[in-house]
């Protein structure tokens, strides 16, 4: 990966607020549990009636915490990873309900609120130093070192039809910016090139989206993806440093969507 990618890329990362989670540390975990389970694609089943929002402490319960997903660390999120809803703008209307999809940000209806960062943990490389290694292996080892997708995870508790209307409200922004929009949050744009459907499933109804950002020329994918379960929504969004640099391709984070959806069970 050349390092002008990189630095492009970086800077992508952090207009998604996701710069901290491009690494593998930091955070205070949560309390341990140990399910997981896989989720493919298709489509999602017929919304249900919402039940009675979650209370604060229910809707903690249902986060995800460290050892919920296998091979990834779940972290809290920080006061640093707040957006306040009035702190994103849109070139066009219609399109804030993405933009406040890929920040975290609750809609209208919102009781509780809970934020939390998934990131893979690093594999078992080379122990070589990169003076030890071929032109190949050091392409290789540095393109794995990149190779970790970090997911932002906000988890939401609404009133009455409150949480359908805001699955539905992002659904419709989806579809009508598909070809894109700017998001501008504490001065800085973000441009998004292009929003395409992807596939998972789970809760009531599930969507999920390649979301494709762009910087000076360069492309940089992310992964947004919408759960519902009665009145409670759960967005992630989810980057990839090596896939940013075009070296990898990364797919919806389906492992982390299943952990969730199975907490809220």
């Amino acid at each position: 990966m050349r390092a002008t990618a990189v630095r492009r890329t970086a800077l992508a990362a952090s207009a998604a607020a996701l710069a901290l989670l491009a690494t593998a540390c930091g955070g205070t975990s949560d309390a341990d549990k140990k399910d997981d389970k896989d989720a493919a694609g298709g489509s999602s089943s017929a919304p249900k009636a919402p039940a009675e929002a979650l209370t604060a402490a229910e809707l903690e319960r249902a986060t995800l915490a460290q050892g919920d997903v296998k091979g990834r660390k779940v972290t809290q999120a920080g006061p640093a990873d707040e957006v306040p809803a009035d702190g994103v703008t849109v070139d066009k209307e219609a399109c804030l309900p993405v933009a406040h999809a890929m920040y975290g940000v609750a809609q209208k209806g919102s009781v509780a609120t809970t934020k939390r960062k998934v990131i893979d943990e690093p594999k078992a490389g080379n122990k070589k130093s990169l003076e030890d290694l071929a032109d190949g292996e050091a392409e290789d080892a540095f393109k794995e070192a990149f190779d970790l997708t970090s997911t932002f995870v906000a988890l939401n508790s609404y009133e009455g039809a409150a949480g359908p209307d805001a699955f539905a409200a992002l659904k419709k922004a989806a579809a009508d910016c598909a070809g894109g929009f700017t998001a501008t949050v504490a001065g800085t744009p973000t441009k998004v090139a292009s929003i395409a459907e992807e596939k998972v499933t789970g809760g009531d109804e599930a969507a999920a989206w390649t979301v494709t950002s762009e910087d000076d020329g360069d492309k940089a994918p992310f992964k947004l993806v919408a759960l519902r379960k009665e009145g409670a929504v759960a967005t992630f969004f989810s980057f990839n440093l090596a896939a940013a640099g075009g070296d990898v391709k990364f797919e919806v984070p389906v492992e982390v969507v299943a952990a969730q959806d199975k907490k809220l069970a």
